[in-house]
């Protein structure tokens, strides 16, 4: 299986101080700061990174298991809101999926969506948080 690697660079104090996150692929490098993170400002986060891993992986996964289910989907968008508090720590994460599948019955999508928050892998790494909640829904194929 591949190895994956992501880097930062931060440079000065926590609250005055700035960096530069890249992903290994070269596909993204952006900047973030205490403002991004903590507070609103121009910048991304490493929340909001985990975010888009977390839905990336959820939505494959599910894509896989509806694909073996023999009902393979037509799209699946997932937003995760990634929740940070007190320590600070991530407390929450609220995975909402709305899924195009043509011929599965809604028992059957909600016991494969279920199965797909339990075990992606990005679930797996983030078992340490608190509650993870999904939210996933049918939406109109025909």
């Amino acid at each position: 299986m591949a190895v994956r690697k992501s880097e930062a660079v931060w440079e000065g104090t926590l609250k005055e101080g700035n960096g530069v996150m890249t992903l290994g692929s070269g596909s993204y490098e952006g900047p973030y700061s205490f403002v991004s993170r903590f507070e609103e400002g121009t910048g991304t986060n490493p929340e909001e990174l985990i975010g888009a891993a977390h839905a990336g992986c959820y939505s494959m996964f599910l894509s896989a298991l509806l694909t073996t289910n023999g009902t393979p989907p037509t799209r699946v968008h997932t937003v995760a809101t990634v929740h940070l508090g007190q320590g600070p720590t991530i407390t929450k994460i609220e995975l909402t999926t709305r899924a195009e599948v043509p011929g599965i019955d809604e028992a059957k999508f909600a016991e494969l969506a279920a199965d797909a928050k339990a075990k992606c892998p990005i679930s797996k790494a983030l078992a340490s948080v608190e509650e993870i909640v999904l939210d996933a829904q049918l939406v109109g194929s025909d």
